[in-house]
């Protein structure tokens, strides 16, 4: 269910070019998740992350690699 919320807000993001620009601004797919929260959708980083690579309508889910970040 909440990789269908996910695939909803993707759609949202390819609409809204404001929401768009806050989700390329976020720092790491927990955050995505948490602007999606705040919208009113489920899902988490994790299965943010399991769509990288893959296009959900006209939006390509893509990983940044951030440089300087060390885990």
């Amino acid at each position: 269910m909440s990789i269908d919320q996910l695939k909803a807000f993707l759609g949202r993001v390819q609409d809204d070019a404001s929401l768009r620009l806050a989700v390329q601004a976020a720092a790491t797919a927990d955050d995505v998740a948490q602007i999606g929260a705040g919208l009113g959708y489920e899902f988490s980083g994790d299965e943010l992350l399991r769509l990288s690579g893959q296009r959900v309508g006209r939006v390509t889910v893509t990983k940044q690699d951030l440089p300087g970040e060390y885990n």
